[in-house]
């Protein structure tokens, strides 16, 4: 059978990843051009941007790779640690920068925006995440944290563990957000039970709960514009 491995070198000029980003611009690479600089080189039957294609694909796509282990990575043939080493710095330099731009002070005055800020980060998810964001008096986004991963239960999604990222960083008020990863953003009775008890304790303590809003694949529900809080 014949081999059709073919090195990135022996590609037009134009068309190789580095030559390609420096004439044309990073926005015109691919998913596995772009972590094809990031590996350098690819394995004896793969070039890097087949190997990176095969990454891409066998996590389940891009947004996959948020949560991606080292373990993982090392798993492909063609990916030792220096490789992996740097497509998992790259991934933490993104997750970084994102973090400083909710440090910018986005305001959440509806849904809209917390979807608008937060849907392509966790539609895709796999695992379900809860996640609490913090608001000074003008709604502007303090800070976000994550609360647990996971199927949520009140055990794990404790009201101490919840609350006390807003005592210690001074929040007015908060909202939590979650995902399905079905697609589907009803709530459960189990969702509903939760939102209840964090409510009452944020009462208690003077913490406004804004709303909780479920994520769902281009879709999302909000207690709030459905009168649940």
């Amino acid at each position: 059978m014949a081999n059709n491995y073919f090195m990135i070198k022996e590609m037009p000029t134009l068309e190789r990843p580095r030559e390609k980003m420096i004439n044309y611009g990073s926005n015109t690479l691919s998913n596995a051009e772009l972590i094809a600089i990031l590996i350098g080189s690819g394995n004896a039957k793969k070039n890097a941007i087949e190997l990176s294609s095969e990454i891409i694909n066998n996590f389940g796509g891009l947004i996959a790779l948020t949560d991606i282990t080292h373990e993982e990575l090392t798993s492909i043939r063609g990916i030792g640690d220096a490789k992996a080493c740097n497509i998992l710095a790259a991934l933490e330099l993104n997750k970084r920068v994102s973090a400083y731009a909710l440090k910018k002070r986005l305001k959440i005055t509806s849904p809209n925006d917390v979807c608008n800020i937060f849907m392509d980060e966790l539609r895709y998810d796999k695992k379900e995440k809860f996640i609490i964001v913090l608001l000074n008096t003008k709604s502007e986004i303090i800070s976000k944290e994550l609360i647990s991963i996971g199927n949520l239960n009140s055990s794990i999604v404790h009201p101490r563990e919840v609350y006390k990222y807003a005592i210690k960083k001074s929040a007015a008020s908060v909202l939590f957000i979650h995902n399905h990863p079905s697609g589907n953003p009803d709530p459960s009775k189990n969702d509903k039970n939760i939102t209840r008890r964090l409510t009452e304790v944020g009462e208690i303590i003077g913490i406004n709960v804004v709303d909780h809003i479920i994520i769902g694949n281009n879709r999302y529900f909000s207690f709030k514009e459905n009168n649940l809080i």
